[in-house]
């Protein structure tokens, strides 16, 4: 322990080997970094091995860290994206954030935690972590299905809460006659000091941003090495002003936001952000006392109660209200039961300001403990959830449902012969060569911007999941002669949810009596397909190259077609 003491090196080394191993007994039990991050600190923390040392050192890559996290929500937001949000993104979101601080301000009263405390961590709970969500989502390939993309609308909503949120409490902190570890003074300097800040982003965006960007981009090494400068910068600003660094770098993520290299700068700079922000999450831990923690056992159960059922219960009544299935609803309601780094983030200000007492800020991290590791599961298994939850959920869905039905076509008693599941590039071509050859044919699919291709190419769609047997059983199964799945095995969590086989049996189920086609990108899936009930495996990689085989032979080419490019369409919808 000595030599750890005495080499700041020798204890960062020791602090990332921690950290690479009970990361990836973490990825083992599916857990997000963030929970391993934590628990390293507290392992390393002075209630256990004693091994951080070096506090500053630490507490200055952790608040490095934080200014490049915000410069990344900042980026996030482009004024056409907020633009963009629709209704439901916006009602939900605002409608769980005003639930949760209510309510969560109530249960803090009543666990006699104080008014102010009770507010900070009633605010803490409203956050859901972006990161945790996009991960999963993208896992389960679900980013794009309808309650994807309206849980990504008001994560957008609950970021911009989470920004206002903080420049009010950077703006109470001075107001009090505290720091808070800013450099700023009195109010109105920081106000001014505010505006001055906002109108430089604004000058910046138009006309500088750009020109600028695509002259760095011709180096990225030195595009990467701006935009980290760009956020310390105004972080260093923030901070100096009184505005604070988290209010600098988000700042200067928006100052970046509009430029057509936001993406690449944001792929570049993420494996930094998760970087540093380990030590933020090193120091979170090592400065909570465990044993102080056992007082707060109670309400961290009560509140990660109240958050994993609490939040999404708003979120289904809200979608539901709107005229949303009690499906879609549930899923999107999923997404935030539970509460993000920004929670910790935000009361650890709180602590900094002299608001609340570090106690609060351990209450808040064991509820993010809970809620992190239980919602990851829900999340992962949130169709068999909602399969055993289904008969319950009846009051939360109006009859008729009329925001979905908008994004189907009304084509259920027209007869098609051929129903498509999966309408990505192989599951186009299939639909629109077999329309070419008069068939009629009906696309089904979870992603609108699919749907809405198909619509374009002149196919009839439905909005719909595979997995879902009420959607499954409402489909003119009886009047088609082949249903055909396009929809390739993707792992979902701990085991693989073949969405081939459940089709197959829901079809099944539903009356179905002609013939099953699914692809397949494994040779070793056939058999399994064909023992499941299929009539057909398509391999479509086999099969291009045995055709293009024929073609070098000199095989004829009079069943060639052309069909509209959708390269540009898919592209958008990844």
């Amino acid at each position: 322990m000595d030599v750890i003491v005495q080499s700041p090196f020798v204890e960062i080394a020791a602090l990332l080997v921690m950290a690479a191993i009970i990361g990836f007994f973490g990825i083992i039990l599916r857990q997000p970094l963030i929970v391993s991050f934590i628990a390293v600190g507290l392992i390393a923390g002075p209630s256990a091995l004693d091994v951080v040392q070096s506090q500053d050192k630490i507490g200055l890559l952790s608040e490095l860290g934080i200014a490049v996290l915000l410069f990344l929500v900042g980026i996030k937001l482009d004024v056409k994206l907020i633009r963009s949000l629709g209704a439901v993104s916006l009602l939900t979101g605002l409608g769980q954030v005003a639930f949760t601080s209510i309510f969560g301000y109530l249960i803090g009263l009543a666990l006699g935690l104080g008014a102010v405390t009770s507010l900070y961590v009633a605010v803490a709970l409203t956050f859901s972590s972006t990161i945790i969500i996009v991960k999963l989502l993208s896992d389960k390939r679900e980013i794009d299905s309808l309650h994807g993309q309206i849980a990504l609308g008001f994560l957008i909503v609950q970021d911009l809460v989470v920004v206002m949120a903080m420049i009010v409490l950077s703006a109470i902190g001075i107001g009090a006659g505290g720091d808070g570890g800013h450099g700023g003074g009195s109010v109105p300097l920081v106000l001014t000091s505010g505006v001055a800040m906002v109108a430089l982003v604004i000058f910046f965006v138009r006309y500088v941003a750009n020109p600028l960007t695509e002259r760095l981009a011709r180096a990225p090494e030195l595009l990467v090495i701006f935009a980290i400068a760009m956020a310390a910068m105004f972080a260093a600003a923030g901070d100096i002003v009184g505005l604070g660094k988290e209010v600098g770098g988000l700042l200067a993520g928006v100052a970046l936001a509009s430029t057509p290299y936001r993406e690449t700068i944001a792929a570049r700079l993420a494996p930094l952000r998760d970087f540093l922000l380990l030590f933020f999450f090193i120091a979170l831990g090592s400065a909570l006392d465990l044993s102080l923690l056992g007082a707060h056992v109670t309400g961290a159960i009560v509140f990660s109660l109240f958050v994993l059922i609490g939040n999404p219960l708003i979120v289904l009544a809200i979608m539901g209200a709107l005229g949303y299935r009690k499906r879609t609803g549930f899923l999107a309601g999923l997404t935030v039961a539970q509460i993000s780094e920004f929670s910790l983030i935000f009361v650890a200000m709180g602590v900094s300001l002299g608001h609340v007492r570090e106690d609060a800020l351990g209450l808040v991290t064991m509820v993010g403990l809970v809620t992190i590791a239980a919602s990851t599961y829900m999340i992962t298994y949130s169709h068999q959830l909602y399969a055993v939850f289904e008969r319950f959920l009846g009051v939360f869905e109006r009859k008729g449902t009329p925001r979905e039905p908008s994004e189907a076509g009304a084509h259920r008693d027209d007869g098609h012969t051929v129903i498509v599941f999966g309408l990505g590039r192989f599951g186009t071509a299939i639909g629109v060569r077999l329309q070419r050859r008069g068939i009629k044919v009906l696309g089904v699919d979870f992603n609108p911007l699919a749907i809405r291709r198909w619509r374009d190419l002149g196919l009839e769609t439905e909005f719909g999941d595979a997995t879902d047997p009420e959607f499954v059983a409402e489909l003119p199964l009886t009047q088609a002669e082949w249903v055909v799945s396009t929809v390739p095995l993707y792992p979902t969590g701990l085991s693989h949810e073949d969405t081939r086989r459940t089709l197959i049996q829901l079809a099944r189920s539903a009356g179905f009596r002609g013939r099953v086609a699914v692809a397949s990108h494994h040779p070793k899936d056939t058999e399994d397909l064909f023992s499941a009930g299929a009539d057909l495996v398509l391999e479509p990689f086999q099969d291009a190259a045995d055709r293009a085989a024929d073609l070098l032979c000199g095989a004829p080419e009079e069943e060639r077609t052309e069909i509209p490019t959708i390269e540009s369409e898919d592209k958008q919808a990844s």
